[in-house]
């Protein structure tokens, strides 16, 4: 998932901020906690929840609130910046008001899932922070440019199922074209500062307006919405919609992506960096260190990072030569990345040959998927290509989370630019993560938990998303996939990049390192091509510690698991264990750590 820095902080502001309930585990009665105690929490976490929403409405647009729905949001303001910190703040003394020690065990998860996400949201708005990242404002993977023409094209959550739905998304667009004028004012004074992105990523936004611009009027994106319309809109209705719609596009979206992508060009590409490290900026180090933490849950430093991806890689290395072997290949591992990324039989036919592969791939998960999980999700899930304004700079797969209702699906997302290098051998492991039992299962269980507070249904952080998804890769046994060797270099191939992000991520903004030279040091170590390389270094450079959070978060979840087989032996029950994982919605990784202590204790 993708999404602009401001939305996924509302997100989390949100989803740790809604009414408190009694949590229960998968079978188990709730515990009461004491009343005096447990409504001072559920009260608090209402308000919070309540004032958030008011704050982000397109985060209450995901949760399928629509009060709000007829505004965007004050993103990128100082008024909208102090009101998330003095929320934060206000909240976290509230909490402290309240007796933790009698609270019920599952409320105690509550309370520390709660106090951790406001601690962790304070710790972003350290003035030492604010002074770099408050004028990096959009980048070509956290941009609206990114986010808003697909959330607002009709296929994205913005529903448009009334005429009142489509009245919303007029007023929320004008807000969009308004909000690039506060992000020209940011650049502007980042440019003053010295505070500027890297060249690369300019040149990045600069093709994704053109883009965007090259649609014209009828062929744009923002235009989607009126192609068709739901029954019920009377035809003069939809005839003034449609008019509406082609008049907004001329004359308030398309001039707004003009000046926003001339004044990228012209006045703020001279003036940005070669370098492309947050280690080159004034600053730039307490904002890594603080990306570290905020992405993993973790206080770890950049050169335990860097050596831990070092040593995953030697061993995954070990591993992906064993395959080598098993397959046959008689040269050097280096070559047999070659051969596997120039063979013909490994490059899809077409786009739609892809969408059957996937759709074939989730018929054989299934069928199996019962057998590890106790849980499954009453959200359908489909299958889609990415857009195409935004297929060169996106991620080979990626998902976008349902309704709770189950309204809109859970869409997973897969990547047919330059289809050659969309290696059929990488179809089943990126299926395991994005879809089934990846990012599809653990949002939407949460979700869909209606027993869970809304911090817990709808919130999270990168390091149990990405760390559950890439946990997921690991069930291809259970699940019978890769049970060739080249599907296996597949799931071997995306666990390297995992490492490899350890690696490149923590060279690139703590150790000078050079965007070929991270390009280079992916290349050599897997079988990814340079495609793909080149569209994973620059999502780094945008946003950096993201990609740590995802094996920290895969490494935590073995460990648990390791630690409950060795504890409970034949006891030891797959579908108990994730369950366990994920019946309380994405945790920080030491809550996560203790309740699977815990768990092991219960079942023992």
């Amino acid at each position: 998932m993708r999404l602009p820095r401001p939305i996924v902080a509302g997100l989390l502001a949100c989803a740790a901020a809604a009414p408190v309930f009694a949590l229960q585990s998968a079978g188990r009665p709730a515990q009461t906690a004491p009343q005096a105690e447990d409504a001072k929490l559920k009260a608090l976490f209402h308000a919070s929840d309540e004032a958030s929403l008011k704050r982000n409405p397109v985060t209450a647009i995901f949760r399928g609130d629509l009060r709000y729905a007829d505004r965007l949001g004050d993103y990128y303001t100082d008024a909208y910046m102090a009101a998330e910190k003095a929320a934060a703040q206000a909240d976290l003394a509230a909490l402290r008001k309240i007796d933790r020690g009698r609270l019920s065990a599952v409320d105690k998860i509550a309370y520390d899932v709660f106090e951790a996400d406001q601690q962790r949201a304070l710790k972003g708005f350290d003035p030492k922070v604010q002074a770099v990242v408050k004028y990096l404002p959009i980048d070509h993977f956290t941009g609206f440019q990114s986010f808003y023409p697909d959330f607002a094209s009709g296929q994205g959550a913005a529903p448009f199922k009334t005429v009142l739905d489509y009245q919303n998304n007029l007023k929320r667009n004008v807000e969009y074209a308004k909000l690039y004028d506060r992000v020209i004012a940011l650049f502007r004074e980042g440019m003053k500062r010295g505070i500027v992105q890297p060249k690369l990523v300019v040149r990045n936004m600069i093709g994704q307006f053109d883009n965007l611009i090259a649609q014209g009027v009828e062929d744009s994106v923002f235009m989607g919405p009126v192609k068709k319309f739901p029954d019920g809109i009377a035809p003069a209705e939809q005839q003034r919609l449609r008019a509406a719609y082609a008049a907004q596009v001329r004359d308030v979206i398309l001039p707004a992506h003009r000046k926003i992508r001339d004044f990228l060009a012209k006045q703020y590409l001279p003036a940005a960096r070669d370098s492309v490290g947050l280690s080159a900026l004034p600053g730039g180090a307490a904002v890594y260190a603080y990306a570290i933490e905020s992405n993993t849950t973790l206080p770890l430093t950049a050169d335990y990072v860097h050596n831990l991806g070092l040593s995953e890689v030697k061993r995954i290395l070990a591993e992906m030569e064993a395959q080598k072997t098993r397959a046959g290949f008689d040269g050097t591992l280096p070559e047999f990345f070659t051969w596997l990324r120039s063979d013909p039989r490994f490059q899809p036919k077409s786009a739609e040959a892809l969408r059957e592969e996937y759709e074939a791939i989730g018929k054989r998960v299934n069928a199996r998927v019962g057998e590890q999980f106790s849980l499954i999700p009453k959200t359908p899930l489909e299958i889609r290509p990415v857009p195409a304004y935004r297929e060169k700079t996106d991620a080979a797969g990626s998902y976008v989370q349902g309704t709770p209702d189950g309204s809109r699906p859970g869409v997973f997302f897969y990547n047919t630019y330059d289809l050659p290098t969309r290696y059929t051998w990488g179809a089943e492991t990126l299926y395991l993560h994005e879809a089934v039992p990846g990012h599809h299962f653990q949002i939407s269980l949460a979700q869909e938990n209606a027993a869970l507070p809304a911090f817990m249904r709808f919130g999270g952080n990168t390091a149990y998303v990405e760390g559950w998804a890439l946990y997921a890769e690991t069930l291809w046994p259970e699940l019978g996939m890769e049970t060739d060797p080249y599907q296996r270099m597949g799931g071997l191939s995306d666990e390297m990049l995992r490492a490899m992000r350890l690696v490149v991520d923590s060279g690139l903004h703590a150790k000078g390192w050079t965007r070929d030279q991270a390009i280079d040091y992916m290349v050599t170590n897997s079988p990814m091509s340079k495609t793909d390389a080149t569209a994973e270094v620059e999502r780094y450079i945008a946003m950096p510690g993201q990609a740590l959070a995802y094996k920290i978060g895969q490494l935590t979840i073995l460990k648990e698991k390791a630690k409950a087989k060795a504890a409970l032996g034949v006891k030891f029950d797959p579908r108990g264990f994730h369950a366990a994982v994920l019946d309380t919605g994405a945790l920080p990784m030491p809550v996560l750590e203790k309740k699977i202590d815990d768990w092991v204790a219960g079942q023992r």
